[in-house]
């Protein structure tokens, strides 16, 4: 067997395919070839095959007479076209040719000392005419037990990617007033106001929706918010998965899944939301990068590393466009480390980053005092968990930061005197430069988890360009968003955490036992670190000028840890114990609306289960919500009337959207708990709450 001949035929394929954009390899190459081969062969095969390549109940050996046996008389050539559309099992497609020829490259070096010459697996360029075509190559498996049947079955899959065809792309002019039958942002439009002008499903007939179909989705926190174009489904996974769909079907047409350490993964890993721009998508990934997507293909068209996840950077919300540009914020804040925190701006065609802002005050910085006089590297949170917002208009990126880090004051070396700039605070950027133009924060000095960094709603009242928001506190703000000046507020629930809250300049004020707690000091405060309000967003319905607002009616106790003033130290240190708000008669779950104009609220229905998807209102008069007890509901929004309600597999989750497609609107909601299930196993234990049953359901009204 000449080895020599065997990766130069492989390399020759590199050439071909210019998959690597490659004009010639030289034998000198052969060596990192290999040795390219065996990274991949660690990561991608050896769970299976191990790393020995002798094979395990799972995988056939690849290295020894059995395999040389099988393969021996074969051409290199026949091995590499079997293991690229058959390998790894359930997800062919996710090597490119490169990575699958250093592979086979490997596994032929492996085996050059036992082959005998009868076995000599030597190709011709002339071979590589056919790679592209489909093996008939026969797969033999060995048994050892029944359970390794099971692990073989699930790792199986024979899909093949497709193309989205006669794409068209998405335009600014159709992010600004999107087609009615699309969902082409986190919250449909960029105002984030959640409102579908979709009305065939109303009032009248909600009461007949049935599902149209139903596909089951990756495990992990399920948060997503699915984008619709043209009657194509864009669908985000826990995992960094996306899959395009057919809207009317459900029938799949690719998949991309992207590649991450286990360890960037937190909070079970949530992806809120997509972004889609011309003719790509663009994910923000676990692991602190950004990528774009070929919305046609599936195939990664580039990849930008924000921040080293192996400090704790990661993602749990993801971009959204405005002005041209790819806007988004990051996570992993918490922990004490250069670089602190940020949003940036990223060239949606290159992804070369364009700017980046701090949101945490440096010192030096106006600002800068508000963090006392701890260094840069010592001042920690202002993430932002949630996507922004943008008025094409006035050209301006809103978004919500997060409060400081460690949780309480006290364990960060401050007081709640001290403001921390620019935490829980609402953000008004310049998309182009990243200049902060106006900043309003809603509570200086946070120090028991109250932070207010959801979504940002933009509504035009007459002439009035408005912003409202509301925090885990409760309290519903409303802001000129073209200066960034205070209009009112309103407490949407009781509360105990503030002393004060003056309705006139906008400020709030902490009961006095929290400003003075110190490390180990027990905090009460309703309602608490859940919520409130929580991730789960308001939708604002234009029929009855109304934000409808999912709300918690929980308290916690907070008691903050004593936390190393040192880098690679920090994180939340704190403990908590949550339990039902006095006073509620076990009514944990609240939607509520409320006027624009005067924010007094219009109606309220309780129930015990929480809410745990954003709300959603159509052009039918209907608001759309899912709970905890695995009930997907509509009401009324002039009167809360309770319309309609399913109960599903699991409970709802993350963003329901709807859509139409093929002529016919449809109604989509996620399915699967994610984090919040170590607080609601706890509160509502008399609720059953299954783990698992990640799923998106999808509705539609029968046929006439």
């Amino acid at each position: 067997m000449s080895i020599k001949a065997n990766i130069a035929g492989i390399i020759s394929l590199l050439v071909i395919t210019s998959t690597i954009g490659a004009t010639a390899w030289a034998e000198d190459n052969q060596h990192e070839l290999v040795e390219q081969g065996k990274a991949l062969y660690a990561e991608h095969c050896a769970a299976c095959h191990s790393l020995s390549l002798r094979g395990s109940a799972h995988g056939n050996a690849l290295k020894g007479s059995a395999f040389l046996e099988h393969w021996g008389p074969k051409e290199s050539m026949e091995l590499l076209a079997y293991t690229r559309v058959s390998m790894p099992p359930g997800s062919a497609g996710k090597l490119d040719n490169r990575e699958h020829a250093a592979i086979v490259a490997y596994l032929i070096e492996e085996n050059r000392k036992e082959a005998r010459p009868e076995t000599p697996l030597v190709t011709t360029a002339e071979q590589l005419k056919a790679i592209d075509k489909d093996t008939d190559e026969e797969t033999w498996e060995t048994w050892a037990a029944a359970d390794t049947i099971d692990e073989a079955a699930r790792t199986r899959g024979g899909f093949q990617n497709r193309k989205v065809e006669n794409f068209r792309p998405v335009t600014d002019a159709q992010l600004r007033s999107p087609p009615a039958g699309d969902w082409l942002s986190w919250r449909r439009t960029l105002d984030s106001q959640g409102f579908s002008p979709l009305d065939e499903i109303d009032r009248e007939n909600v009461d007949d929706l049935k599902l149209a179909w139903v596909v089951t989705m990756k495990g992990g926190s399920n948060q997503g918010t699915p984008l619709v174009h043209d009657g194509i489904m864009y669908l985000t996974h826990p995992g960094n998965v996306i899959q395009a769909l057919d809207a009317a079907t459900g029938d799949l047409i690719w998949e991309f899944s992207y590649d991450f350490p286990e360890a960037a993964k937190a909070l079970g890993g949530p992806t809120r939301n997509i972004a889609i721009y011309g003719d790509k998508l663009f994910m923000s990934t676990y692991d602190a990068a950004i990528i774009a997507i070929d919305a046609r293909t599936g195939k990664q068209v580039w990849r930008t590393q924000k921040a080293d996840y192996k400090k704790g950077y990661t993602h749990s919300a993801g971009p959204i466009i405005g002005g041209g540009v790819v806007l988004s914020g990051i996570n992993g804040c918490e922990w004490y480390k250069e670089g602190g925190c940020f949003i940036t701006g990223h060239d949606p065609d290159t992804g070369e980053e364009l700017w980046r802002t701090s949101t945490i005050a440096l010192p030096g910085t106006p600002g800068g005092d508000t963090w006392g006089d701890l260094p840069a590297e010592l001042r920690a949170g202002s993430d932002a968990w949630i996507a922004g917002s943008y008025d094409p208009e006035l050209n301006l990126f809103y978004i919500g930061t997060s409060q400081a880090k460690p949780w309480v004051a006290a364990s960060r070396g401050m007081t709640p005197a001290e403001r921390a700039l620019y935490t829980n605070s609402t953000l008004a950027l310049k998309p182009d430069t990243g200049e902060i133009v106006w900043y309003f924060q809603h509570v200086p000095g946070e120090t028991i988890d109250m932070e207010v960094g959801f979504e940002r709603i933009l509504i035009d009242n007459q002439d009035d360009r408005l912003l409202y928001t509301i925090g885990k506190d409760g309290i519903l703000w409303k802001l000129d968003r073209q200066t960034g000046d205070f209009v009112s507020l309103k407490q949407t629930q009781a509360q105990t955490i503030y002393a004060e809250v003056d309705k006139v300049e906008g400020h709030v004020r902490y009961r006095d036992d929290i400003m003075n707690a110190g490390i180990g000091d027990r905090i009460e405060a309703c309602p608490g670190i859940y919520g409130g309000h929580n991730w789960q967003a308001s939708a604002y319905s234009p029929e009855n000028s109304a934000l409808i607002i999912p709300l918690h009616q929980l308290c916690s106790d907070m008691v903050g840890r004593k936390v190393d003033l040192e880098v690679g130290s920090g994180g939340y240190a704190g403990e908590s114990r949550t339990y039902a708000m006095p006073g509620a008669d076990g009514n944990l779950g609240r939607l509520a609306a409320f006027d624009i104009e005067s924010l007094e609220e219009i109606w309220s229905h309780e129930q015990p289960a929480m809410f745990l998807t954003g709300a959603l209102t159509t052009a039918g008069g209907l608001v759309f919500i899912g709970d905890l007890d695995r009930y997907f509901k509509a009401f009324d929004v002039e009167t809360g009337e309770q319309l309609w309600q399913t109960r599903l597999g699991a409970p709802l989750h993350g963003y329901p959207i709807t859509y139409s497609a093929k002529g016919k609107q449809y109604i989509a909601v996620p399915t699967g708990i994610g984090v919040f299930r170590a607080m609601t196993a706890v509160v509502s234990p008399d609720i059953y709450q299954p783990t698992g049953g990640e799923a998106l359901y999808v509705f539609e009204l029968p046929d006439r």
